[in-house]
C-alpha cells in the first residue's frame, strides 16, 4: 500500500516570488535574462510543477501504447520545473538533448538542466502541470538541492522499460526495491516530489510519464495541464 505522503511543512515565512525564466539562444554556451517568452509567461512557471512531453516519433508512440496513453496526445516524457542561478529551468532525465545540460556544459545520457527556451522548440506538444498551491520555502530549498544533488545521474533505461505497463509495475515494484543509482524520466520526478513530501509512493521506479500524472493529479499535487504548444 503507498505510503501516506508527510504533511507540508507550513513554515511562516510565506512562498517566495517565482524566480525570473532564463532564456538562452539554442547551442550557446552563455545564458542571458531577459523578457521571458510570450508563450511562457501567461503560465507562471513555478519550482515544482511538472512539464509534460508528447513526442511525433515512434518512441514516444510506443511508450504512450505501453503506459495507456494515447500516441502524439498523452505522455512519452516529463521534466520538472525547478531553479539555477535565480532562474527557473527545467530538470529532465533523458537519453539526448540538443542542448548540452546547463549545468554541466556537456552532452550525456541522464540528469540533466535545460532553459526553458528549449520547450518551444521541442517536436512535439508540451504540456504545462501546474502545482495545486505554491512550495513553501523550505520545499524550495529542499527541491532546488535534491534536484542539484542528482544532476549527472546516469539514464535508467531498464527501469523506464520496467515501468510500463500497470501490471509489470506493480509487480517489479513488488519485486524490487527503488534504485536511484540511475533515473529515468519520470522516476527522477517521482523522487523529486517524493523527497520534500508532496507525492505519495513506496516506490518512485514504478512510475511512467501518464501514470506519474495521472497519480499526481488524484493526489491533488497537480493542477489540469495547459498546453505550452
Amino acid at each position: 500500500m503507498p505510503t501516506s505522503a508527510p504533511a507540508a511543512s507550513r513554515s511562516s515565512t510565506p512562498p517566495k516570488p517565482a524566480a525570473k525564466i532564463a532564456t538562452q539562444t539554442r547551442h550557446s554556451d552563455s545564458t542571458a535574462t531577459a523578457k521571458p517568452s510570450t508563450r511562457l509567461s501567461p503560465l507562471n512557471l513555478t519550482p515544482g510543477s511538472i512539464l509534460g512531453f508528447s513526442g511525433n516519433h515512434w518512441a514516444s508512440v510506443g511508450i504512450n501504447l505501453v503506459t495507456y496513453g494515447i500516441p502524439f496526445w498523452n505522455l512519452s516524457h516529463v521534466g520538472i520545473v525547478g531553479e539555477h542561478d535565480g532562474d527557473l529551468v527545467v530538470f529532465e532525465s533523458c537519453v539526448s538533448a540538443p542542448e548540452p545540460c546547463l549545468i554541466r556544459g556537456e552532452h550525456f545520457s541522464g540528469t540533466q538542466a535545460h532553459t526553458l527556451d528549449s520547450l518551444l522548440t521541442y517536436n512535439g506538444t508540451v504540456w504545462h502541470y501546474p502545482l495545486c498551491r505554491p512550495l513553501y520555502e523550505d520545499e524550495r530549498e529542499r527541491l532546488n538541492d535534491f534536484l542539484h544533488s542528482t544532476i549527472g545521474t546516469p539514464y535508467d533505461a531498464i527501469g523506464a522499460f520496467r515501468s510500463g505497463g500497470l501490471g509489470f509495475s506493480l509487480i517489479e515494484s513488488l519485486l524490487r526495491n527503488q534504485d536511484l543509482s540511475s533515473l529515468f524520466c519520470s522516476e527522477w520526478c517521482a523522487a523529486a516530489l517524493c523527497h520534500i513530501g508532496l507525492f505519495a509512493t513506496d516506490n518512485v521506479s514504478r512510475w511512467s510519464p501518464n501514470k506519474f500524472v495521472r497519480a499526481a493529479r488524484r493526489q491533488a499535487i497537480l493542477c489540469r495541464p495547459q498546453r505550452i504548444k
